[in-house]
């Protein structure tokens, strides 16, 4: 492999360039296979900062998380959302959200997002919460013994039923947990063709690909919607907006409601599934979570089983520190996100010590957060699962160390600065209640014993799913 770097129709103060020897692809294929691996190889090379031609662009990486905080407080120099709105436009089908077109559309659906904060947050949370019951009340239904499943599957099922219900409403017909079931369906052929629509390859390509996307968006016209009971206020604000732009055909604004649905759950789901099965597979961190939600059904005086309604406020679900640790370190392990940047003009990043990064307009800066999160100098065994890594004196740790200094970034599962998932705080309240009223109902175990690895197709993009699914067995717990 020929390595062009230093002097190829580089500036004075531009980072080393890997190019690889394949016109336009660069080295798109060998990151693409492990992006993780990649990196590292080329850190111990060129260093912290090096610049790599994947796929007709030149991707300049920062590997050293003392520096993640200059590129985060440039958001004024290096942009994401045009970035972000043109590859969602693409992805989900509708037009790009172009200021002549539609003024003020991007700003107004960004203010929608105090809906997932604070108060609204809350009743959202308290909605799901209820939800989630429902739905594991109908699985104990069905559940007289011990039930077998695939645990993916599993997952997938209440977590899509239980956030669709949530956010757009039940679906009144006689077979609504059908008409969801076949959303889900059509959802899951979909979301495995996601990583290829993100890496700009033309749907055409990519079999029925787009005419289930078609479906899924007819799925989300008006006429549909309205039918629909009980929405949250975060999609009906969103609707409100959508009416107020006449060059919006219904279509696109169905496109938008599908790309909602996606983000809420295209990460959650296989999320779920980690912190779930990390938790099957180690007893003790099993045995001190479930610990701690019975101690809190206890101390407030609730009954656990699926006949009981459960409550939980925030502030107890905030304190359960077992559980937010035993999530967290799921998600240390299983996200793969990359924080993309675009330099809005010709321009010198200033970095600590004295480093500067010449950047010419429309260049990439990444950073790639899975680097930080299995360092073995910030997480000691970085690929041993420790479920209380979190938790120090029995309260929230939250001061981790590189080289003996504080990191101000040390877990970066849902992005950073201006690109952090503004549904995060949903997300985690989402997850914790799963994992909340699984416990509590259900005796929980393993039914096969056999490796789940993370499949690195989705590298770059969020939380990486697994490689097979695994069959696990529950039954209520007596």
């Amino acid at each position: 492999l020929f390595i062009f770097f230093s002097g190829f129709n580089r500036k004075t103060g531009e980072p080393p360039l890997i190019n690889g020897w394949i016109p336009y692809l660069g080295k798109a294929l060998i990151f693409r296979k492990d992006a993780y691996k990649f990196l590292l190889d080329q850190q111990k090379k060129f260093g912290d900062i090096f610049t790599v031609h994947i796929a007709g662009r030149y991707i300049t990486f920062i590997m050293d998380p003392f520096q993640y905080v200059y590129v985060i407080r440039n958001s004024k120099q290096l942009e994401f959302h045009e970035f972000a709105n043109k590859m969602a436009s693409k992805t989900f089908d509708y037009p790009a959200l172009s200021k002549g077109k539609f003024p003020e559309l991007k700003e107004n659906l960004h203010r929608i997002y105090q809906y997932l904060q604070g108060k609204p947050l809350d009743i959202i949370s308290d909605h799901m919460m209820k939800n989630l019951q429902d739905i594991f009340e109908w699985k104990c239904s069905q559940a007289t013994d011990w039930e077998t499943e695939k645990m993916y599957k599993f997952c997938c099922s209440v977590m899509f039923e239980a956030s669709f219900v949530t956010l757009y409403g039940r679906v009144p017909a006689a077979d609504g947990h059908k008409v969801i079931s076949e959303i889900r369906d059509k959802f899951i052929k979909f979301d495995a063709s996601f990583p290829y629509l993100a890496a700009n390859i033309p749907i055409e390509l990519l079999g029925a690909t787009k005419k289930v996307r078609k479906e899924l968006i007819h799925h989300f016209l008006l006429q549909n919607m309205t039918k629909w009971l009980g929405g949250s206020k975060v999609v009906q604000a969103r609707q409100d907006i959508f009416e107020k732009y006449e060059l919006l055909g219904d279509y696109d604004k169905a496109a938008h409601h599908f790309a909602f649905l996606w983000a809420s759950v295209g990460n959650t789901i296989p999320a779920t599934f980690w912190a779930m099965y990390y938790l099957l597979r180690h007893p003790e961190a099993l045995a001190a979570v479930r610990d701690e939600i019975d101690h809190l059904l206890q101390s407030t005086g609730q009954k656990r089983g699926p006949t009981y309604n459960i409550h939980l406020t925030r502030e107890q679900l905030d304190n359960l520190v077992y559980l937010e640790s035993a999530l967290n370190e799921s998600l240390r392990m299983c996200s793969s996100s990359m924080n993309i940047r675009i330099s809005q003009e010709d321009f010198v990043l200033k970095l600590e010590g004295n480093q500067e990064v010449v950047l010419r307009k429309g260049d990439w800066i990444a950073l790639y957060p899975q680097i930080l999160h299995m360092d073995p100098e910030v997480y000691e065994d970085p690929k041993e699962y420790k479920f209380d890594r979190y938790i120090e004196n029995g309260k929230k740790k939250t001061t981790f160390y590189k080289a003996g200094r504080k990191l101000k970034y040390f877990l970066m599962p849902f992005g950073s600065g201006i690109s952090m998932c503004p549904g995060r705080f949903l997300a985690m309240n989402e997850m914790k209640m799963f994992l909340f009223i699984l416990l509590s109902h259900f005796d929980v175990e393993l039914a096969e014993n056999k490796a789940v690895r993370l499949d690195n197709s989705r590298m770059g993009l969020g939380i990486l799913l697994p490689d097979i699914d695994i069959a696990f067995r529950y039954k209520l717990r007596s």
